[in-house]
């Protein structure tokens, strides 16, 4: 429970992060960390607005995409603690539990009958098969490392591998982590949350039907993505054996990097051209089969 509960309290501050580092890399007073927060309590003090034309699907996706992600928190182990609910290959379980919130999304963009919102709905679903090579090789990849198929297993047994390779793999792992993130979380460089042209929106255009309450919780699910992300990060660049105290700063000081991280990309770097990323999301995925081909020559299992 140690890691749901840590990576509830980075949620919760992660949005706030990023504001406050856009702001300062471009020398404005800007918003304060809580912002965020307070923005989500104002959009759950209001009602849900539903267009004529949507159906169930479109009121009950929010719902369906949170719980998701709330439950996806339960795979997620801590230092040496198992996670709440580990078993063999429970990372697949994590891909397609997320992948199940982000189908009835994807959903609820076509159920309201919006050209813009299909548009989005596509391209949202384009890249996440694009990106999801990149996971699973990566996984696999640390699967092979350590000999064990679970988040708990991999995790409590990575820096005990025996091989000099583990802080490459680290390096590796997180910067795919990070990638990962933010595809997944529609941000820069594949999208830009602060456009408000239709034609080159993705996320942001699938939920501009969403208000009130409903879109509070859309957020919230977004922040605990990036929070749950943060954590795989973590656990593939701090040894599972340290101090317990030590490893919660470590914890949350990770959290705090990822969010500068983030913040530092929108603050600096232009969004891709449309065309251009499929190739740049194919590349992460050529990085983590790289990391994983050398895998298989050093296991003396490739013949």
């Amino acid at each position: 429970m140690m890691s749901f509960v840590l990576i509830l309290i980075a949620a919760f501050f992660f949005p706030g992060i990023i504001l406050r580092t856009k702001s300062i890399s471009s020398g404005r007073k800007g918003q304060g960390i809580l912002q965020p927060i307070k923005d989500i309590g104002v959009l759950m003090r209001k009602g849900s607005v539903f267009s004529k034309t949507s159906g169930r699907i479109f009121q009950i996706a929010p719902v369906v995409a949170l719980s998701s992600v709330l439950c996806v928190l339960l795979v997620i182990p801590f230092a040496t603690q198992s996670a709440v609910i580990s078993f063999e290959g429970d990372f697949v379980f994590f891909a397609y539990l997320l992948a199940f919130g982000k189908f009835f999304t994807i959903l609820s963009a076509l159920d309201t009958g919006s050209s813009f919102g299909g548009m989005g709905a596509n391209r949202e679903a384009f890249f996440s098969m694009l990106v999801e090579p990149a996971f699973f090789i990566l996984l696999a990849t640390f699967a092979m490392l350590t000999g064990y198929t679970s988040f708990s297993g991999i995790f409590s047994h990575f820096f005990l591998a025996g091989t000099h390779y583990v802080l490459i793999y680290s390096i590796i792992g997180f910067y795919i982590f990070v990638q990962i993130a933010m595809i997944e979380n529609s941000r820069l460089p594949v999208d830009d949350p602060r456009t408000h042209l239709e034609l080159t929106m993705i996320h942001e255009v699938m939920i501009l039907d969403n208000s009130g309450f409903d879109k509070a919780l859309i957020h919230i699910g977004t922040y605990l993505k990036f929070a749950i992300y943060g954590a795989l990060m973590y656990n593939v660049i701090v040894p599972a054996g340290w101090n317990i105290f030590l490893q919660i700063v470590l914890f949350l000081t990770v959290q705090v990097v990822f969010a500068v991280i983030i913040g530092l990309t929108e603050s600096f770097r232009a969004r891709n051209k449309m065309n251009k990323n499929p190739k740049f999301i194919l590349t992460i995925s050529a990085i983590a089969w790289i990391a994983f081909v050398v895998i298989l020559i050093l296991t003396d299992k490739l013949i």
